[in-house]
């Protein structure tokens, strides 16, 4: 895409009525969650994460985890 183009999405979103730059406001977040998602599924599957496991295990063991 172009820096045109891009500067062309720009005016436009800043054109939108409020309720409609709202709208497109959320679409961009929960395209973001849905991305982030994927990602961390990904990152549990391929085992990516497991530290994460085993430093809360390493924690309860040694009685110095935090309750939420």
């Amino acid at each position: 895409m172009s820096i045109a183009r891009v500067e062309e999405i720009q005016v436009a979103i800043e054109s939108l009525p409020y309720q409609e730059y709202i709208r497109l406001m959320q679409w961009f977040s929960e395209r973001d969650w849905k991305k982030w998602n994927r990602q961390i599924e990904a990152d549990s599957e391929s085992g990516k994460l497991d530290f994460l496991i085993e430093e809360a295990l390493n924690e309860k063991a040694e009685s110095i985890l935090r309750e939420l």
